[in-house]
């Protein structure tokens, strides 16, 4: 028979309407749904960030220097290129208030800004006046705008000064919004934005202070930035200086985005996996009532090739539908949900219709289907003539042809292929792919333990009647049961998973911090206050432990002579400038672990001390040269010696280290940890910060409340995905329960005739879901524990121990949800009437 055949067989078959292929629909729908609208949303703010680069940058394009301002050459050439430029400093401070008690004090990340600033934007304040006037002196105090975290914890109102250094400034407003706030990056503390010339007599911006300064350029239209940027890097090339653009205002947030995105397309290929469950389990229930039909069908000569084409043609158009259900379910939801996603954005987003995110969702959706429906649809082929009026899949062989099976594996490599190709992030894919093919792998594997459990078990439950008969029910349902462990248990798996990374993540930055964290970093420490700083504290009994350096800041530029980035490609070494520092002697903490470090008197070429971990990360070995660019003067020296950097203990850590004289020179502070009694901490601040106004304090424990914010953000959106995957495992487990209803209603009918009550069995009915949810539960557990471990141990490098609040939370929900699916459709069988059903069944 011709192909033309299968495809009026497969026409008449749709004729009969979507009954039974509703969970299908929902299952491949909702999985595309997620995918593509996680997609629109990363193209959305995508688009935003490049329609409002300059916005977001502050200017045309941005000149950023580490540790120094312009030269005189660099102004001239910024002057000459553009229509106006602004300069900032930005730097971190403490903002302090005199009060009877006693001073108050709370870090902020200073903005010091000229006339000029914001070239593009407004910066918005409450109440809401120009920034030039808030900022402009008030009988001879400078103005100061503040965001409004650092306005209460210091209790400040409109009007009240504060101190900056040794300056006073007055409070004139709250700042509620700068332009250019999303190219600032990550900040300990909130904003402070006040007039340069304001810090005059700060005693803030001294030679070797921590600040960076950006230089922003207004540029004639159509400059071409690509061009200017090239004459830049030429005319200042070993200046360090980096050059950002309105092509792309913010690459911290943007490449942040694309990898959360991308991050969140895989969890959503999790979900696609649990709708695949479904998928095929609603082919299979298909095919199971098509038996009679199949068998007729192969009694009248239709060849296996003919059964096939028909059934997959039909399979196919379903999908097709379902597919594209789905992609304009992701495609209208960002757009209608536009104006709630916005205002939690703190970045711009443009929603409208981005082809792309939608023909990736579609891709998956395609081939999702096709890996999922391929199996049952080519066991349909077995069914002969000789089994008419039986059920021939339930015989059936329970592997397909090897045609088939090839088929299959073709179509995941090519998922798993285009999933990395999309994602640009290959180790992450296949970690995803191993981590779902695992916890596939384990939940079948749990189901048919679970089955063999019940078989064993249930002689044993004699005198417990409904316990029995649920028992009994597991283990004769080989598709039921494995449809409810798997399509839960894989939702469940990425829940724990989730939950395992988070909690983990969270005690490697705040657990045992007492023990190993000191209790404050001061910065800014100049050299002539070393010896006043240490014997404040040395002589304080409530002080265990200081850890002091010199400090400076550089950008490493070449290796051997080689561009940085041609070596080490994109490494975070040399993403940005790193902390430096030199010693005589090692510290009695370090251990070298090849190499040798100089003598006490060195004074040679300079050699340097890096980091053993990181040093193998980037391919660099004992006498390779390396140039760092400090305060816009390149300084080349030779790797003598790799020795370990513990970063895990919030203490001084520098990647880099060089001897003496290679560093004495150059302009530099000092930092300095303190590790004290809790106690004592408020007084050493107090009299560190009275003494030494210009140095800054951040206390360890307000860093990690931060950071942990910023990992609670990222845990919920992951969270979000992992939710998606569950609600599409609960509407497989729907769909298993809809499907079960004929059995279980013959069941009840039968149980009913030989005395059972209704109550009894329905006790059994939520026994068997109780049972079915705590084995998908537990499995999903073990799964999500062994993701959570390896993700801890080899991605992220940190202590796993097992959340157990997670933990519980997760078998309990595998119950919950089970009980929920299965009483839901109990109540059709327990109704209906004994007599009526065994005649059907004649």
């Amino acid at each position: 028979m011709s192909l033309a055949i299968s495809a009026r067989f497969a026409r008449r078959e749709l004729r009969g309407g979507l009954r039974g292929f509703r969970i299908f629909l929902a299952c491949l729908a909702l999985g595309v749904a997620a995918i593509a609208a996680v997609g629109s949303v990363r193209s959305a703010i995508e688009a935003g960030l490049a329609r409002e680069g300059a916005a977001l940058l502050g200017g045309d394009a941005e000149l950023d220097f580490t540790y120094r301002f312009a030269t005189d050459e660099e102004r001239a050439w910024m002057q000459s290129v553009a229509t106006d430029v602004s300069e900032i400093a930005n730097f971190r401070s403490m903002a302090v208030i005199d009060r009877p008690d006693g001073a108050e004090r709370g870090l902020t990340q200073i903005k010091a800004v000229d006339s000029a600033y914001p070239l593009i934007g407004t910066v918005e304040l409450d109440p809401a006046i120009p920034l030039a006037e808030a900022l402009a002196p008030q009988d001879g105090v400078p103005g100061a705008v503040m965001e409004q975290a650092l306005i209460d914890r210091l209790g400040l109102t409109v009007g009240d000064t504060f101190r900056l250094g040794t300056q006073e400034f007055i409070l004139t407003a709250q700042l509620a919004r700068e332009p250019d706030s999303a190219a600032g990056g990550f900040a300990l503390g909130p904003r402070t934005i006040v007039l340069r010339s304001s810090l005059a007599n700060a005693e803030l911006l001294a030679p070797g202070t921590l600040f960076n300064s950006k230089y922003r350029l207004a540029l004639a239209e159509n400059t071409d930035l690509a061009a200017l940027e090239t004459q830049a890097r030429a005319q200042f090339e070993n200046s360090g200086l980096r050059w950002t653009d309105a092509r792309n205002g913010a690459p911290g947030v943007a490449e942040f985005v694309d990898r959360l995105g991308a991050f969140l397309v895989l969890v959503g290929l999790s979900g696609l996996a649990v709708g695949g469950v479904g998928v095929s389990d609603a082919v299979r229930s298909y095919l199971a009532e098509k038996t009679s039909v199949i068998a007729t069908l192969r009694t009248l000569g239709a060849e296996r090739a003919t059964i096939f084409q028909t059934y997959f043609l039909q399979i196919g158009a379903l999908s097709l539908l379902g597919i594209v259900i789905g992609v304009a379910l992701g495609a209208l939801a960002p757009i209608l949900l536009a104006p709630i996603i916005e205002a939690r954005l703190p970045i711009p987003a443009s929603f409208a219709l981005y082809p792309a995110p939608l023909v990736e969702a579609a891709i998956y959706g395609l081939l999702t289907a096709f890996i999922f429906t391929l199996w049952p649809l080519a066991r349909a082929e077995d069914v002969r003539a000789a089994t008419l009026f039986r059920d021939a899949l339930g015989t059936a062989k329970l592997l397909p042809a090897t045609r088939y099976l090839v088929w299959i594996a073709l179509g995941l490599a090519a998922l798993i292929g285009l999933a990395g190709l999309f994602s640009g992030t290959w180790r992450l894919t296949l970690w995803t792919a191993g981590g779902i093919a695992f916890a596939l792998c384990l939940l079948a594997l749990a189901a048919v333990l679970i089955r063999w459990l019940s078989r064993l078990l249930a002689p044993r439950a004699r005198g417990r009647p409904a316990l029995r008969w649920a028992l009994g029910a597991i283990s004769g349902s080989r598709e039921g049961a494995t449809s409810v462990v798997l399509s839960l248990g894989l939702g469940l798996s990425v829940l724990a998973a989730v939950g395992q990374i988070d909690g983990n993540l969270r005690n490697a930055i705040t657990g045992n911090l007492p023990d190993i964290a000191p209790s404050y970093f001061f910065v800014d420490i100049q050299r002539d206050q070393m010896e006043g700083y240490t014997e404040r504290l040395e002589n304080d009994p409530a002080v265990s432990r200081i850890d002091s350096a010199p400090m400076l800041r550089g950008i490493i530029t070449q290796i051997n002579g080689t561009p940085a980035r041609e070596v080490a490609g994109d490494h975070w070494v040399i993403s940005g400038d790193r902390g430096i520092t030199y010693s005589a002697t090692p510290s009695e903490n370090t251990r070298i672990t090849a190499g040798e470090w100089w003598e006490d008197d060195y004074t040679g070429l300079p050699q340097i001390s890096f980091a053993a971990e990181e040093a193998e990360e980037m391919g660099l070995s004992l006498g390779d040269s390396m140039t760092i660019n400090i305060l816009g003067r390149d300084i080349t020296g030779t790797i003598t010696s790799f020795r370990e950097v513990d970063f895990s203990t919030a203490g001084i850590g520098f990647i880099l280290s060089m001897n003496p004289s290679a560093l004495e020179g150059a302009p530099h502070t000092f930092i300095s940890t303190v590790y004290a009694e809790e106690g004592a901490e408020t007084q050493i601040l107090r009299d560190i910060a009275n003494a030494y106004p210009n140095v800054t304090a951040i206390r360890v424990r307000d860093a990690i409340d931060r950071v942990s914010e910023v990992l609670a953000g990222l845990a919920a959106a992951t969270s979000y995905g992992a939710a998606a995957t569950l609600l599409t495992g609960f509407l497989v487990l729907i769909g298993a329960a809809a499907a079960g209803t004929q059995a279980r209603t013959y069941e009840a009918a039968v149980l009913k005739t030989l005395g059972a009550t209704r109550r009894r069995i329905l006790i059994s009915f939520a026994t068997r879901a109780a049972l079915l949810g705590l084995g998908a539960g537990a499995v999903a557990l073990a799964a999500g524990i062994a993701g959570g471990w390896a993700v801890s141990r080899f991605v992220m490098d940190t202590d796993f121990a097992i959340i157990w609040p997670s933990a519980l939370a997760i078998i309990i929900g595998g119950v919950v949800a089970t009980l929920i699916a299965g009483l839901a459709f109990a109540w059709g069988p327990l109704a209906a009437r004994p007599a009526q059903v065994l005649r059907g069944r004649e």
